[in-house]
């Protein structure tokens, strides 16, 4: 059995422009274990589709209108708020996009960190201090004991992502969602942060699943790889059946979209409009066939 199975999942946010289908019928499973990406354009419906798996889409403007979440074989669509607040942190985690921005900026980082000690493992006083201190030292952070007593702003973008993944894997959950974990960072750091990333998983056995755009980094991190549009996927495969033989157009443009720097003369190949709207158009026929179906 899968650990995590995600099964025609529908999120909807509604607009003064009308109903807007974020996350549209996607389905994909995750292994113990296994590291899958979900991948596509800004706007496809991933972080959606990471936080639909949390509850964290916020209602109103979004909700989840259909499908299940089956993890360790319980559908998380029909938990009750206080039993969903014990699988987040424990069971399931998440490293936020954007280093700057989602961290309590009032905090120490280190009560932020001992925070997720109390509340998952029901550490209080000098044991949440030790498990805080050694979950820093896991993440290379120099100095750990005085890091201690900083506050988010003293800390550069990436020692505050070392915060956010501190957190993530500090009550050693079955799977961490990481949600473009590298985004506004610069290529050295990038690199140290999927290094650190990949070093704990392998240590702690964790399902992972990596949000990004960036098909270099799934190429050399994932395993399974799922592309989405309009909310939809479009094709799940392996890592290596994907990019050797991608079998959806939207994949190919993908891949030629992509930067390639074995061939620095190559021009950058947006994905062609005329394909943009041919998909579109194919999301409005079957939402039709779908209504038609209802009536």
């Amino acid at each position: 059995m899968a650990l995590l199975e995600v099964r025609r999942l529908q999120t909807q946010f509604t607009t003064r422009a009308g109903i807007a289908k974020a996350v549209d019928g996607a389905t994909f499973s995750i292994d113990a274990g296994e590291t899958l990406a979900l991948v596509g354009e800004s706007g496809c419906g991933k972080s959606v589709t990471a936080f639909s798996m949390l509850r964290l889409v916020a209602d109103p403007p979004g909700r989840i209108i259909g499908g299940e979440i089956l993890f360790d074989g319980r559908d998380l669509l029909q938990l009750s708020d206080a039993e969903m607040r014990g699988v987040r942190g424990d069971r399931i985690a998440m490293i936020f996009q954007e280093p700057m921005t989602s961290l309590n900026p009032v905090h120490t980082v280190g009560a932020q960190i001992a925070e997720a000690f109390r509340l998952s493992k029901g550490l209080t006083g000098a044991e949440a201090d030790k498990a805080t201190l050694d979950v820093l030292e896991r993440v290379r952070i120099p100095d750990a004991r005085s890091r201690l007593g900083y506050y988010p702003h003293q800390l550069s973008g990436g020692m505050r992502q070392r915060i956010l993944i501190a957190i993530a894997f500090a009550c050693e959950p079955k799977l961490v969602i990481a949600d473009e974990p590298t985004t506004a960072l610069d290529v050295t750091v990038q690199k140290q942060i999927l290094r650190l990333i990949r070093e704990l998983q392998a240590a702690q056995g964790t399902a992972l699943l990596f949000v990004t755009h960036d098909l270099g980094v799934v190429a050399k991190l994932c395993e399974h790889v799922v592309v989405m549009h309009g909310g939809r996927v479009l094709e799940s495969a392996p890592a290596e059946s994907l990019f050797a033989h991608p079998a959806h157009e939207y994949t190919r443009a993908l891949l030629a979209a992509t930067p390639r720097f074995d061939r620095p003369g190559d021009a950058l190949r947006p994905v062609p409009p005329e394909l943009a709207a041919r998909l579109e158009a194919e999301v409005r026929r079957l939402d039709g066939d779908a209504l038609e179906a209802v009536a």
